[in-house]
């Protein structure tokens, strides 16, 4: 029953990809695949990463400060995406509502209190917190999926301290960062995630987190 119920939600990711392609128009250039195809597995590597604490602007228009208030003390599982990318990144994102609809199964109320999903535009150029609030609406987005834009300076320094730059966003490189901004530990995942291995990274890292607590007890 579990199985068919996944299956089912696997299905419904894949008809909101598709739908975000219908919206976003049919052009797909050459570069627009991000140096890696469909179908590509994710690779876990573990990650340095260096968190800014600049200011973005959420699809609500809000001012939030990205080390300190979109991370803080979370596990968070971060996806770089642009709105209009027709390819990989619709992909990603449904990826992504699948890994949100799994954690909202397993965590409840921890999901968007002490683990988040956190998508971060690489072209605030284009888009703006309207069009990023209508690209995030195709995906069933909840209140522990944040979406950020804003200006270019500090959204490109957070996305060189997270390894995530690419001077050509046509080009930049396809990957999802797993990480806890407590512990400051962090994975780095290629390819277009599978649901299932973001989620087993996520309660490795709350479990290590379990541990740690237990031993500052004793």
């Amino acid at each position: 029953m579990r199985q068919a119920i996944v299956q089912a939600r696997v299905a419904k990711a894949a008809m909101l990809a598709a739908g975000v392609l219908l919206f976003l128009g049919p052009a797909v250039s050459a570069h627009d695949m991000h140096q890696h195809a469909a179908g590509v597995p994710a690779a876990p590597n573990a990650a340095q990463v260096t968190l800014y604490d600049v200011g973005l602007i959420d699809r609500d228009g809000q001012r939030v400060r990205f080390k300190t208030e979109a991370v803080g003390n979370r596990i968070v599982v971060v996806d770089f995406i642009y709105t209009r990318c027709t390819t990989i990144c619709p992909v990603t994102s449904a990826a992504f509502a699948e890994v949100q609809q799994r954690l909202i199964d397993r965590l409840g109320e921890q999901f968007g209190r002490d683990v988040k999903l956190i998508s971060l535009s690489i072209d605030p150029a284009t888009d703006t917190p309207t069009r990023l609030n209508d690209y995030a609406a195709h995906f069933g987005v909840r209140w522990g999926w944040s979406w950020f834009t804003g200006e270019k300076a500090q959204v490109d320094q957070v996305l060189r301290g997270l390894g995530a730059y690419s001077a050509d966003i046509e080009r930049h490189s396809g990957a999802v960062l797993v990480g806890d901004g407590r512990a400051g530990s962090w994975t780095r995942l290629y390819g277009i995630p599978k649901p299932a291995d973001v989620v087993d990274r996520v309660e490795q890292l709350l479990t290590a987190r379990a541990r740690a607590s237990l031993n500052e007890g004793r």
